[in-house]
């Protein structure tokens, strides 16, 4: 009688297939490279066929393998989905992994967390930053925040706001209060985002045609920083306003001009749909809807 295939093996197999390296899939199994390739090995001298093609750092699924992981991985996601479902509802302190661009962690999310940690005690929240959308089928995060187009197949999407482009600069630069047209913010220094695209746009959408010096001046990599250096009297910023709101409450920095600019991205939150019900899920969502203003 032929012997059951390993479970454990089929499962290693559907990780190398999800990770497309025998090092990340051992490391996401908590087991050696060396298990990793054994666990596979065994397969297919059991199958008799080739399932992975290895190369010198990757590896991926060969056409058996590409048959094979398309109808047994599903059934992995199934289950991987049941045991997360059955472990967000057991007692005790929980953990929500929130993945989001670093410029909104800093600016927006941490300063009003200890709302939600107020309200929900049980849940430790963990965050992640990063510039690209997090995997939510396969990676760690719970929920994404997302600045873009809303544009996110697959997944259930909130809209949070729509920012707009507003000039600061510290109360130190303009000692002699506003100014009077958005031409005149060309006659200070001007502080630059990642892109040194964010000044062309705003002086562009308020009449004004941009000179090569618009896109002159230190840059910075997010809004955070960028909040620093017009705090600092180095010249003025363009900030998104949802990231300039608490500067400007303290005093920190002020309006250059009241000449605001909507940007066509806004902020969206993100879960997957299968697990909106997950309390913990369900807590941090509608709390940053709530958070966020949305009705």
């Amino acid at each position: 009688m032929t012997s059951p295939v390993s479970f454990g093996a089929l499962r290693t197999f559907v990780e190398v297939g999800r990770q497309g390296s025998i090092k990340r899939a051992a490391r996401e199994l908590n087991v050696t490279p060396g298990a990793v390739s054994q666990q596979v090995k065994a397969l297919e001298s059991r199958f008799g066929v080739q399932l992975l093609e290895r190369g010198n750092r990757e590896v991926k699924l060969s056409a058996h393998g590409l048959r094979l992981f398309g109808k047994i991985a599903p059934g992995f996601e199934q289950i991987d989905a049941a045991v997360r479902l059955f472990e967000d509802r057991r007692p005790g302190p929980q953990t929500l992994v929130v993945s989001t661009v670093p410029s909104f962690a800093a600016c927006w999310l941490t300063p009003r967390l200890g709302r939600f940690t107020a309200q929900h005690p049980q849940v430790e929240v963990q965050i992640e930053t990063s510039v690209q959308l997090a995997d939510l089928a396969n990676g760690p995060a719970d929920v994404a925040i997302r600045h873009g187009s809303g544009r996110y197949p697959g997944l259930d999407v909130v809209s949070l706001f729509s920012p707009r482009l507003v000039v600061v600069g510290s109360p130190s630069l303009l000692v002699h209060g506003p100014l009077h047209s958005p031409a005149d913010c060309l006659r200070y220094p001007l502080l630059q985002d990642r892109d040194r695209a964010d000044w062309p746009i705003w002086l562009e959408a308020n009449g004004v045609k941009p000179t090569r010096s618009a896109a002159k001046g230190p840059s910075y990599a997010d809004d955070a920083l960028l909040i620093q250096g017009a705090i600092a009297g180095q010249g003025l910023a363009i900030l998104r306003d949802v990231y300039a709101a608490r500067a400007l409450e303290s005093g920190s920095i002020v309006l250059a001009i009241d000449a605001p600019v909507p940007t066509s991205a806004g902020y969206f939150v993100v879960v997957r749909p299968d697990r909106i019900a997950i309390p913990k899920i369900a807590a941090f969502r509608q709390w940053i809807i709530h958070e966020a203003g949305v009705s």
